[in-house]
């Protein structure tokens, strides 16, 4: 091996450790690869950010924000919610939702039609009163399934499209993939529909119901004498961050404030809601001189009057009748009363108050411009989006009460949904958050975070005009690459531009809906893909992979090559996984003297093959908290999908792609 070779690999194989390891993002991982080839000389420094402009980065982008235009128009809502089964067993239902997200994620981001239908399909699982795993792993399978079947379908097809027009002049089409593809797409979806979705383990997450908070809420009044009175309320919220606890609402003179304003200065009277681990939360109470509130009288009438209603009795915060609701003792000498005591399954928030924005006084309002009079106050589940601006972040450091006037009740994450120190929990991908406040304010937090409401939608068309300019654009764009009048990455930017032109979705948006960490790892592969295959040391893999394991037979090593794809995507990203094993399936060819599609298409196969764990694709651990799965729930269903898939593709492959 000459030193070059050995440098590359070196690099590969660091890479490939800190991809699977995980402490930082893919794209980090590859920006990192590629400026140490370019230290090593590997790359030149001219050539380093080609990549940028391939035409496959430039697809991925221009599809990332025409499947944007048709979900926030609402497109996709009436086409997901009239191909929805309403009526039927398992069997029928969990075929036709992951039908249905095999069909949508062909010709949209993958992730974007498990958002879409993730709220469905736990909605559904409900009804037939099975577990939500056993219908949203289906779906998440089904959409990764999908994506094997156009060009536009997922990322790795763009990088095997677009490392075969380097390597061999010519890139493929938009259909290309479909005869291989739909094969497999065909026999999976009928093993996951038939039997499949019964080895999915079965287990019971925590719905909002019953979230495992740890903590609980007690009613605390602010003394004369104590620390307390005169405090800013965000200076009592520092104070309590020690025990790990925070105010979640107040009364005041009546009314009832759900996100107070963390400048509103407290007094003595005011009635403040705590959350908090009961261990911790008697020290805090004593150190800040605050009196916890016993033989509190409940409310004669529900006031949904002003904030001087003399009807309800400003003490209030449980009404008798809406703790016997839900079965809790109506004992009122016990201060502590969890926090499943006050949830109502649609909207209830500290007893039968009016619930008001955060604003009590004329000088709160002026120095509160943004509070809003919410009357209605609801509890929401949110899964976080794999390109979330929340990942990594505490609530602390969100603050999300001060700047949004929205309260962090819980976080779960792989299947543990009981997290002590809440507010000093970073939140990750895939967690559930339970999230409190107006409903507007949450949907606005859910659409500016990506975050992926757990809740039956109500399908809303914003504009009928906008949705039907949103089809249109995709639906000519799909036809422009499929009739080879332009190429993929001309048609699909035609598209984005008709977006812009046509304000099918706000301007500010267009570049917001893009997935820069998707940008620059397949921007950064790219170059090191070539590298690999200029320096030789794709070929030396090869000789290794042909004469001490194969034997030289081309079946087997195209059987291989699937293997170790498919283990490769199985640990790291499965755009990355193709760029890595492009150079090493055009080497193979090359060295045999066989066509060279079939490996490419093994390539293509494999890196979507993605099925055994939650890290193997975004949509795997998009659903591991909703689902209440462990990270070892995944091959029970994903190793028998995988083995047929292994079934159909390869004999598919030597007859579509003949050798």
């Amino acid at each position: 091996m000459t030193l070059p070779e050995i440098a590359i690999l070196g690099i590969l194989l660091c890479t490939l450790i800190f991809f699977i390891w995980g402490r930082w993002r893919h794209d980090i991982v590859a920006l990192g690869a590629l400026l140490a080839c370019v230290a090593f000389g590997l790359v030149p420094a001219a050539d380093a950010f080609a990549g940028f402009g391939h035409p496959a980065v430039i697809t991925v982008a221009c599809v990332l924000v025409l499947s944007a235009s048709l979900q926030s128009t609402g497109a996709i809502d009436v086409v997901a919610h009239k191909l929805t089964p309403t009526s039927g067993g398992a069997v029928t239902t969990i075929a036709s939702l992951t039908g249905l997200a095999t069909v949508l994620s062909a010709f949209m981001n993958n992730v974007g039609a498990m958002a879409l239908l993730m709220p469905i399909a736990v909605q559904l699982a409900a009804k037939l009163n099975i577990p939500p795993g056993r219908v949203l792993m289906p779906v998440a399978f089904g959409s990764i399934l999908g994506g094997m079947t156009t060009l536009i379908g997922t990322p790795p097809n763009l990088i095997v499209s677009g490392y075969r027009a380097e390597s061999l002049g010519s890139g493929y089409q938009m259909f290309d993939f479909a005869p291989v593809g739909i094969l497999v797409v065909l026999v999976g979806v009928i093993f996951i529909a038939l039997g499949g979705w019964r080895l999915v383990p079965k287990r019971e997450r925590t719905d909002a119901e019953g979230f495992d908070t740890g903590k609980y809420l007690t009613e605390v009044r602010v003394s004369e004498d104590g620390k307390a009175n005169g405090m800013l309320l965000r200076e009592l919220d520092l104070k309590l961050q020690d025990a790990d606890a925070e105010v979640v609402g107040m009364v005041r003179d009546k009314v009832k404030v759900v996100h107070p304003y963390g400048y509103q200065r407290l007094s003595k009277g005011d009635l403040l809601i705590i959350k908090a681990e009961p261990e911790t939360l008697s020290q805090a109470i004593n150190v800040l001189g605050l009196r916890l509130v016993d033989n509190v009288k409940p409310p004669e009438v529900e006031s949904n009057d002003t904030e001087n209603d003399s009807s309800a009795a400003g003490d209030a915060v449980f009404s008798q009748d809406n703790r016997e609701a839900v079965g809790e003792r109506t004992d009122e000498n016990i201060p502590n009363k969890p926090y499943t005591a006050w949830v109502d399954r649609k909207v209830t928030a500290y007893g039968n108050y009016t619930l008001r924005g955060g604003v009590t006084s004329r000088a709160d309002k002026e120095a509160a411009p943004r509070a809003s009079d919410d009357s209605e106050v609801v509890l929401v589940e949110m899964v976080v989006m794999p390109d979330s601006a929340l990942i990594g972040n505490t609530a602390a450091e969100l603050r999300l009460r001060s700047r949004l006037g929205l309260n962090l009740l819980a976080i779960s994450h792989e299947g543990n949904q009981k997290i002590y120190r809440l507010r000093q929990t970073p939140i990750k991908s895939g967690s559930v958050l339970l999230m409190q406040g107006g409903a507007e304010a949450l949907a606005q937090f859910a659409s500016i975070y990506k975050c992926v409401p757990l809740a039956e939608r109500t399908v809303r068309v914003p504009s009928k005009r906008r949705a039907m300019y949103a089809s249109g654009i995709m639906v000519g764009a799909v036809a422009l690459a499929a009739s080879g009048i332009a190429s993929a990455a001309v048609a699909f930017a035609a598209g984005m531009f008709a977006v812009m032109a046509l304000r099918v979705i706000p301007l500010r948006q267009v570049y917001e809906n893009i997935d820069w960490s998707v940008v620059v790892l397949l921007a950064a592969l790219i170059p090191i893909a070539l590298a690999m295959e200029q320096t030789g040391a794709a070929d030396s893999v090869v000789n290794a992979l042909l004469y001490y394991v194969a034997g030289g037979s081309p079946a087997i090593v195209l059987g291989l090559l699937l293997i170790i794809t498919t283990l490769l995507s199985s640990v790291m990203n499965n755009a990355a996984t193709a760029a890595v094993m492009c150079p090493v399936a055009v080497s193979i060819a090359s060295q045999l003297n066989v066509n060279p599609d079939a490996f490419l298409m093994a390539v293509a196969v494999g890196a979507s093959c993605a099925f055994l764990t939650p890290i193997a694709h975004q949509n795997n651990t998009l659903i591991l908290s909703p689902g209440g799965f462990k990270f070892g729930d995944y091959w029970q269903m994903g190793l028998p999908l995988t083995l047929i898939v292994f079934a159909v593709a390869i004999p598919a492959l030597l007859y579509f792609w003949p050798l």
